[in-house]
């Protein structure tokens, strides 16, 4: 006879992406995406921005499942609807920032988040 789970979920907000780091120790792999939001305070006098974190810890071997199946959904999606391109606003952007780079004495440090 089986017996009988009460399975819970819980769902999880939904999430933007625009950046991703990766890093890894001995024993897991860290996935951190990370979602920069402009924010508007018209008392501030810089830029202000909401920085959101969702952390993700695998095993290597799940890592090397996800890669798996990350290649055959992208190998699919191209399949259906051709292959996935950069943006042009974002070639122009980073061509625009290269320019900037070279002209500028000071060598950026850290990537910049809006432009």
């Amino acid at each position: 006879m089986t017996e009988q789970v009460n399975l819970n979920i819980v769902e999880g907000e939904p999430f933007f992406a625009h950046e991703a780091s990766i890093n890894y120790n001995p024993t897991q792999i860290t996935l951190d995406f990370k979602c920069i939001t402009p924010r508007v305070d018209p008392r501030a006098k810089k830029p202000n921005f909401q920085l959101k974190h969702n952390v993700v810890m695998i095993e290597p071997w799940h890592a090397k499942a996800l890669l798996t199946l990350l290649n055959d959904v992208v190998g699919r999606y191209e399949k259906d609807f051709g292959k996935i391109k950069k943006p042009k606003a974002i070639e122009k952007a980073e061509k625009i920032r290269k320019e900037k780079q070279a002209n500028s004495k000071i060598a950026e440090v850290a990537p910049t988040y809006m432009g």
